[in-house]
């Protein structure tokens, strides 16, 4: 008999995920103990303060010359950088970590389709429409890719307790697993890792 295909991103978990889902990311944003970076609510990231702009500035000062070796188009670096510094941090994910990610999942290819059919820059299964977002939402504009890979993310950091190996292991679908968490964190340490000021 055939074994079923792989899902990356774990099992469909029904209909109520949206709803573990909202409630993984509030305990994030309100929870004790979050150490791994601060939650910034949605209505906010239009208008950030003066010490978010600063980080964004410094983040985008460190990461441009990077991500060049990827994308050789200055627009749409500045364009990715910001998206993905704004996603990220509604996340309440470490931005940097974000690009490691998306280095070993997809190389900066936001229209990069996986064998198992996962879509983008973050590499996600079109399953997550169902459980988060509307049926028109295209998986590969980088703006969508981004909101869906940093809310996935941060679902399974919750679940997990802040463990990035099991986190993301489970955002691979490989939860048991190590080689996939390795990569990104080795690729996160290597190339990514922002320096302390």
């Amino acid at each position: 008999m055939p074994r079923p295909a792989r899902r990356r991103h774990s099992q469909r978990r029904g209909p109520r995920l949206a709803k573990r889902l909202s409630g993984a990311l509030c305990g994030l944003a309100f929870g004790a103990g979050v150490a791994f970076a601060e939650v910034q609510p949605t209505f906010d990231a239009a208008r950030p303060d003066a010490q978010r702009q600063q980080g964004q500035r410094r983040f985008h000062a460190a990461m441009d010359g990077r991500l060049a070796a990827f994308m050789g188009d200055v627009k749409a670096r500045e364009t990715l950088l910001a998206r993905l510094y704004r996603e990220a941090r509604l996340a309440g994910l470490p931005p940097s970590l974000v690009l490691a990610l998306i280095e070993v999942e997809s190389a900066f290819r936001p229209g990069a389709v996986s064998p198992a059919g996962a879509v983008g820059l973050m590499q996600i299964m079109p399953f997550w429409i169902d459980e988060l977002g509307l049926a028109a939402d295209d998986l590969k504009a980088p703006e969508r890719n981004l909101r869906y890979g940093c809310t996935i993310l941060a679902y399974y950091l919750a679940q997990e307790n802040g463990d990035f190996t099991r986190a993301l292991a489970r955002y691979n679908g490989s939860l048991g697993r190590t080689r996939y968490p390795e990569r990104v964190l080795n690729t996160w340490q290597r190339r990514w890792q922002l320096d302390s000021p």
